[in-house]
């Protein structure tokens, strides 16, 4: 299988406009699409914003809704798989949630935060209940969590344990908490054995600083791209050779002792 070449857009788009961040959505697909990349990610509630407040429910749509389908456009358009971030409205719930495009234009998967942190996500949201949702992409098995997910050991895990071999993570991860992007991000792809894309918002918005410092984390233990603090597409590969000889080489998965762990639960 050849790599998977993966751009991941650096970016916190107009808080507040859809429709212009649909059209930064569609320039980052366009240049992403003319170096190569199959696939782009995007960041947490790229579609919306994320410190936008009482606008939440203002600006929520199903997952088939009027944004979805222009998404869905911007893919068939480029012919590349995107992932955005966007609250999505279920009835009278709201979620945290993240949706694959395929290129071809057709919904590959949908997530909704299983984590939600801080009081201003508890406001608005409903946790999700679905750990693990995956899709296929050119051979590699995709799999999505957002932001805080990826923060407890358990979630990645979860992944492994499932196949994942690429794992999306859009997020918003705000000032102090870069060490997570720097340090914990890549750990989880070791101890996991899978690629991780971790997609961060940028700069100033409402009461938070966002940090940049998007990545992509290597089974290996490397990080093979990572973006700096501002706006930025960033162009990495994921390759199923060395994903296979660093799981060949790796003993943590075939290691585990699973009767020991039942405390965990």
């Amino acid at each position: 299988m050849p790599p998977l070449r993966t751009a991941l857009l650096q970016s916190s788009g107009r808080p507040g406009s859809v429709a212009e961040n649909l059209k930064v959505l569609d320039e980052a697909a366009a240049r992403a699409a003319a170096a190569g990349a199959g696939l782009l990610i995007g960041p947490e509630m790229f579609l919306t914003g994320y410190a936008i407040g009482d606008q939440v429910p203002v600006l929520a749509e199903p997952a088939d809704g009027p944004a979805a389908r222009s998404a869905a456009e911007i893919a068939r358009r480029h012919g590349i798989a995107v992932m955005y971030g966007y609250p999505e409205r279920d009835g009278e719930r709201i979620f945290n949630s993240a949706q694959l495009i395929g290129p071809d234009g057709e919904s590959l998967a949908n997530y909704r935060k299983t984590h939600l942190f801080g009081c201003f996500e508890q406001q608005w949201f409903t946790p999700g209940e679905q750990p693990v949702v995956q899709a296929e992409l050119g051979g590699i098995r995709i799999g999505l969590l957002i932001c805080y997910d990826v923060e407890f050991p358990e979630n990645v895990r979860a992944h492994a344990l499932a196949g994942t071999d690429l794992l999306l993570v859009p997020t918003a991860q705000m000032h102090p908490f870069q060490f997570v992007a720097e340090s914990v991000v890549p750990v989880r792809a070791f101890e996991s054995q899978m690629y991780i894309a971790y997609v961060n918002r940028t700069g100033p918005e409402g009461e938070f600083e966002f940090v940049g410092l998007s990545c992509l984390a290597s089974p290996d233990g490397t990080t093979r791209v990572r973006a700096g603090r501002g706006e930025e597409l960033v162009v990495g590969e994921v390759d199923p050779a060395l994903l296979s000889a660093s799981r060949e080489a790796n003993p943590y998965l075939r290691d585990r002792r699973p009767g020991l762990y039942g405390s965990l639960i």
